[in-house]
């Protein structure tokens, strides 16, 4: 089923009955936010302290923000869309997109990260290939980075304008403004503290509108019933329907749900994204940098019910959203949930949840950004040598810049009814070439330094032309457009890994004593860290934590596998 292409503006009907007492508790949200902004500022003395946090947070704090970072509007709204239009497929994302990934990401890449004592994700290329790689990975992540944060911005502009009334530019400027005050004032500490009150106020406000849509619709059984009913008993199954050569609503088999979305997408994303890494590297020390990922896969298990019940929920009371007969398109799933089942107050606190997950998404890709052309661009190539302070405050001056430009970026999104779609098609095209070349640097020392470069050339374009020209072009039937995502990524992973073979055969590698904690097999003295004595609870071991995990995960499948 192709997505459709209308408007991605939310229905005009939506607009919420919100009076004082909704408007007194955003406004308490707002002053806290500021608050903690002016109370991080004082923790800023150095670049490390505004781009890092001087790498001194506690590993509950960093973990929290990890979750909170990706659990931006576009999320919320995005998989509530993908609910209402492919059922209970959605739980694809996260327990096969996300965990294991996350778990890769602290027991296997963090200490190469956190070891090699890099700032960025970009950083770490430059020790590992050349210049070239380092320079063009910074670019593709300073791109990319502004384009999400434009998507979280799109969203904002046209929920709040149907909700509340608010002219799109008034929604921009309040939610621009106050995202630029608290990070530049605070920086990355600001950012990170915000996000983990965020984490809170977002599932204060999706757990009622979770609870009251099931008792609307009967409960489980009686959602389950009706979709099964209205959408076929694939609709409200993981695995139902996905054998090679079925239909089925997603347009996806098993193999492109597991190799597409599963490993490439979602190891592409969650190992590679600085927006995400940025906040381990924070961390204290190698143990909590690694426990990061690891404490946000917990509640990221069970996140999926508070964002995918609402979407089947809305299917069952408008059994024609998004299709031509209906004025809702899928993006209105949360929206119209508010508006038909939160009392005042309890409506308070959900708007104000959707603009913090908004704020949340949008801050995690301004740091990442502010973080990565100052130290990665402006420090290596363009301003070298200048004292410390210069590049605090250039990072100020970049973080308006950045906040400036994702709201040119922000129409972008307006060709995607589901606003997912457009986020998986941009995660094809950054992250997986990215992280082609991250996963064959980091475990063969035979990779050169030119293949690196060359790698990220061959797995963009890839998945570029696949998108755009074989999908787009219809030279290939592919259903939809979440199907195209999932080939695009397999297209520009498998190109990209086979020209860093390829390039590697013909060209010099690094000499083996530049490559010690950069390549799997290799130690470096960043990467031990002997615990302290008497600190050995479970909790704090990355192993046990990251397995339980992967074990919780796979357990929660059981129920929705056929």
């Amino acid at each position: 089923m192709q997505t459709p292409t209308s408007s991605t503006y939310l229905a005009a009907e939506l607009r919420l009955p919100t009076n004082w007492l909704d408007y007194t508790i955003l406004g308490i949200y707002f002053l806290v936010v500021l608050g903690i902004g002016f109370a991080a500022r004082r923790s800023v003395k150095t670049s490390l302290d505004f781009f890092l946090s001087g790498r001194s947070l506690p590993a509950w704090v960093t973990g929290l923000a990890f979750v909170a970072a990706n659990l931006g509007a576009t999320e919320i709204l995005g998989m509530a869309a993908n609910s209402a239009q492919y059922g209970v497929y959605t739980t694809h994302w996260y327990w096969i997109g996300a965990i294991p990934a996350m778990v890769f990401l602290g027991l296997v890449m963090m200490p190469f990260y956190y070891g090699s004592k890099v700032r960025s994700v970009p950083e770490f290329l430059l020790l590992r290939f050349d210049k070239a790689a380092h320079l063009l990975s910074s670019a593709l992540f300073a791109v990319a980075a502004i384009l999400i944060a434009g998507v979280n911005l799109y969203a904002l502009a046209i929920v709040v304008e149907a909700l509340l009334g608010w002219p799109e530019w008034v929604a921009i400027v309040v939610a621009g403004f106050f995202v630029l005050a608290y990070i530049t004032l605070g920086g990355l500490s600001s950012a990170i503290y915000n996000e983990v009150l965020q984490f809170f106020v977002i599932l204060a406000g999706l757990i009622p509108i979770t609870v009251l849509g099931l008792k609307k619709v009967g409960g489980w059984d009686g959602l389950s019933d009706s979709l099964s009913k209205s959408h076929g008993s694939d609709f409200m199954t993981a695995w139902g329907g996905t054998g090679i050569g079925s239909e089925n609503p997603l347009g996806a088999n098993w193999l492109t749900i597991v190799l597409g979305l599963g490993f490439v997408l979602s190891f592409g994303y969650w190992t590679t994204n600085f927006a995400e890494v940025q906040r381990a590297l924070s961390a204290k020390n190698l143990s909590a940098a690694q426990r990061t990922p690891l404490i946000a896969a917990f509640p990221k298990i069970f996140i999926v019910f508070v964002v995918m019940i609402p979407g089947l929920v809305a299917a069952v009371l408008v059994p024609k959203i998004g299709t031509p007969g209906s004025d809702l398109q899928y993006n209105d799933a949360i929206p119209y949930l508010m508006q038909q089942l939160l009392p005042n107050g309890v409506l308070g606190i959900a708007v104000t949840g959707l603009l913090a997950a908004f704020m949340a998404g949008m801050a995690a890709n301004i740091s990442s950004f502010n973080t990565v052309f100052t130290t990665d661009i402006w420090q290596k190539y363009v301003v070298k040598d200048r004292e410390d302070g210069y590049y605090v405050r250039f990072g100020r001056l970049i973080t308006v810049i950045g906040v400036l430009a994702s709201i040119g970026t922000a129409f972008l999104a307006s060709s995607f009814s589901n606003i997912m779609s457009y986020l998986q098609t941009l995660f094809s095209f950054f992250n997986v070439p990215m992280f082609v070349v991250f996963i064959i640097g980091m475990f063969w020392k035979r990779a050169s330094m030119k293949s690196g470069f060359w790698g990220l050339i061959a797995g963009t374009t890839a998945a570029m032309v696949n998108y755009f020209v074989i999908y787009k072009q219809g030279i290939i039937d592919i259903p939809s457009d979440q199907g195209a995502n999932f080939v695009s990524a397999i297209a520009g992973f498998v190109a990209g890994a086979v020209v860093m073979v390829a390039v590697s055969l013909f060209t010099k590698p690094k000499p083996v004593t530049e490559l010690q904690g950069l390549v799997y097999g290799t130690t470096s003295p960043g990467m031990a860290e002997a615990p302290a004595k008497g600190d050995d609870a479970w909790y704090r071991k990355p192993a046990l934590l990251g397995w339980g995990a992967v074990v919780l995960a796979a357990a929660c499948y059981i129920p929705f596998s056929f």
